[in-house]
């Protein structure tokens, strides 16, 4: 089993399938381009393992915490580590996280918005360690975001 995938599967993560939108909603884009040597991803949200959008919505500093919106965060990385499976095969060909934006749904006044992110960036480097794991990253509020979900993240990664 490969490296990545046996961490996943010792935590008991599971990698969800590609996002089932809500009705009437068109994604035409692709989730991950391959560039050369670079695999560039969209922006995703917090995805259940069956594919569907992950609760709770909302915003951060409204009705959701920032314990709930690391949570999301965390979920994010699960659903963006999915897209990539399927883009390159097998998640130890990433030879590096090179950049990640996290967007935040957030109230006015909140400004959590790093921690919140860490969910992300906790998990990565846990799973690809700090060498491969390591990674530039911003982590901004935004007014709000597709279909209310509390988190969105894009980036890039390295791979052989």
């Amino acid at each position: 089993m490969p490296t990545i995938e046996h961490r996943l599967s010792a935590r008991g993560l599971i990698l969800p399938p590609p996002i089932t939108p809500p009705p009437g909603v068109a994604l035409p884009f692709q989730f991950v381009r391959l560039v050369g040597n670079r695999a560039i991803f969209s922006g995703h949200g917090p995805q259940n393992p069956d594919g569907s959008l992950a609760a709770p919505l909302g915003k951060l500093g409204r009705e959701l915490s920032v314990e709930q919106g690391y949570d999301a965060a965390r979920l994010t990385a699960l659903s963006i580590l999915g897209s990539l499976q399927r883009a390159l095969g097998d998640l130890d060909r990433i030879t590096a996280w090179a950049r990640v934006f996290g967007m935040v749904n957030a109230a006015p006044g909140f400004n959590r918005q790093p921690s919140v992110i860490n969910g992300f960036s906790d998990l990565i480097l846990e799973l690809f360690g700090p060498e491969i794991g390591a990674h530039s990253r911003s982590a901004v509020g935004m007014a709000e975001l597709p279909f209310d979900i509390p988190v969105e993240i894009e980036g890039e990664v390295a791979f052989s």
